[in-house]
């Protein structure tokens, strides 16, 4: 199951690579951060305006960890959009990551042998006679529609027009019901996840805007299609006025 880790794995390699990166605006950047982490601690740290930028811009940035990485970009995006709470970003970023592994995004559990390629096969399975497995498909619905409505908008827009699939409000909805069928599942309690996947259910438009802008800016920075320039108006207009 995927929980919100990804600060936790970073090292002490991680927090040195992080400063000096940092540090490589100027002194009193540097002065800034190293008194930020002593007095405030790392989570106040990572959230240093400087710090992605240097990831991004500057050839040191090249060696970060895929932690380091991944949290700071979601945790600058999701603040970008109002959206401060840093276990939502930590849990984001846990996505990312653990989805990126091979399958791993059509499979419910590591070992799982089904897989599911749609949403609504995961919805067929969000209601099975087995609880614990119903509580990780209900989870992995949500978390499978971050994934595709977060990452690859425009590929869903392209085959909503191609070929009459589900288009982003779909995404939405499910992705919204599925992190609030696992919010009220028991296990849920149990696990202390009851109340990340009530606040992944709501916010989740605000998370998935966030990943837009992750997707358009660093990982698809070429194309320029009216789809997708619809969109970004769409969710500025709706990033700013959220309903």
């Amino acid at each position: 199951m995927i929980v919100a880790n990804v600060r936790s794995r970073l090292t002490r390699e991680d927090v040195g690579l992080a400063l000096a990166l940092v540090a490589q605006a100027g002194s009193e950047a540097r002065d800034r951060s190293e008194t930020t982490l002593q007095e405030e601690g790392l989570d106040a740290f990572l959230d240093d305006p400087a710090l992605l930028p240097a990831l991004l811009e500057t050839p040191r940035g090249a060696h970060a960890s895929l932690p380091l990485f991944a949290y700071v970009v979601v945790r600058q995006a999701l603040l970008q959009g109002g959206e401060r709470d840093r276990v939502l970003a930590d849990y984001a970023a846990a996505i990312l990551l653990h989805f990126g592994l091979r399958d791993r995004a059509q499979r419910v559990g590591d070992h799982d042998d089904e897989t599911y390629d749609t949403l609504a096969g995961l919805v067929a399975a969000a209601e099975g006679p087995d609880p614990r497995r119903a509580f990780l498909v209900q989870a992995h619905l949500g978390n499978y529609a971050l994934w595709m409505s977060g990452l690859f908008p425009d590929f869903i827009e392209r085959r909503r027009w191609r070929r009459g699939g589900p288009d982003l409000d779909y995404f939405e909805q499910l992705g919204r019901r599925g992190f609030q069928l696992a919010a009220q599942h028991r296990l849920a309690n149990e696990h202390g996840l009851a109340l990340l996947f009530a606040l992944a259910a709501e916010r989740f438009p605000v998370l998935r805007i966030a990943l837009n802008r992750i997707s358009d800016g660093l990982l698809f920075p070429n194309n320029h299609s009216p789809d997708r320039l619809l969109r970004q108006v769409r969710d500025e207009a709706r990033w700013r006025h959220p309903s």
